[in-house]
């Protein structure tokens, strides 16, 4: 027997709207476990993170050169991987909530403030140390290495902060009552991939210096890619977000084995690989941005 379903009524509707209004108090600071669970593992990789520069700078200074038995390298490797698996968790958060219609305002800003942590203040001190650290190699430089450091991990940090508050306000569900932005592409520089960059430098440079190589003549370039990174953040150049990249994707044959051929390569070549990637992500979005330009303009 089927039984007719009964006509919603006017209250129904009324409370049905309000349960999916974004602005509702009760759905707004709604905690769901799993996505935040993932922002809480991005915020302690953050800090991890900072703590290990802390624990680097530590040991640069030390005696016998150690701290917690480690190398100041090896601590800076530590904040480097520290920086990564925040990125993970950060992926991991947005994809499950998406995934499960679980999104909510307070996830947003959460996820926010994670990141101010782990892709702002994490990679402007691992910068920072990292630019005192060789400073004794150039008396010219020993004097201002620390101002400068300070300076520039500052702008750096300011940029990551606007970028996430600048994300929040042209994503937030007022702006588009009715409709999905339908845009996929992030504007500006991501906060994530700016650290990632950062890191995958540092990476390098940390290798460089185990292969007896000068450390120190490299780690001068590291303010002026931070620099530019942070003009990129608040830019208006266009970036691939990859939010449309699912279990459901579909890819050529040609496209797979690419995919397949970078992979292999960055678990061969990390350092440089990390380094290649993260920097060719950020050119791609320049040159495409500079192409786009010089189109071709209609004049009213």
């Amino acid at each position: 027997m089927i039984f007719p379903r009964r006509p919603k009524g006017p209250l129904e509707d009324a409370d049905i709207a309000t349960r999916e209004d974004p602005y509702n108090e009760a759905h707004a600071s709604r905690i769901y476990l799993l996505p935040n669970l993932m922002t809480a593992g991005n915020l302690l990789c953050g800090f991890m993170a900072v703590v290990n520069c802390i624990h680097a700078r530590l040991a640069g200074t030390s005696e016998d050169g150690l701290y917690l038995a480690a190398t100041s390298g090896e601590h800076y490797r530590y904040a480097v991987y520290f920086i990564f698996g925040a990125a993970v968790f950060d992926m991991l958060d947005g994809r499950l909530a998406r995934m499960g219609g679980r999104e909510s305002l307070f996830g947003a800003e959460f996820d926010s403030m994670a990141d101010v942590v782990s892709f702002g203040m994490a990679p402007a001190f691992l910068m920072y140390f990292i630019m005192l650290s060789p400073s004794q190699a150039f008396s010219w430089f020993r004097d201002v290495s620390g101002y400068i450091g300070g300076i520039v991990g500052f702008v750096y940090l300011l940029c990551a902060a606007m970028r996430l508050a600048r994300f929040n306000v042209i994503t937030n569900p007022l702006l588009h009552r009715g409709k999905k932005e339908s845009n996929k592409d992030f504007l500006g520089l991501p906060v994530p991939a700016a650290a990632m960059t950062v890191a995958s430098l540092v990476l390098f440079l940390l290798k460089l210096d185990e292969s007896d190589k000068s450390l120190n003549k490299f780690a001068l370039g590291l303010p002026i890619l931070m620099l530019l990174i942070a003009f990129l953040m608040m830019s208006t150049v266009r970036y691939p977000s990859g939010k449309q990249v699912d279990l459901q994707t579909q890819t050529r044959f040609r496209t797979f084995v690419l995919v397949v051929l970078v992979l292999g390569l960055v678990f061969v070549y990390k350092e440089v690989a990390f380094m290649s990637l993260c920097l060719g992500y950020i050119f791609f979005g320049i040159i495409r941005h500079w192409r786009r330009g010089r189109g071709p303009r209609i004049s009213a």
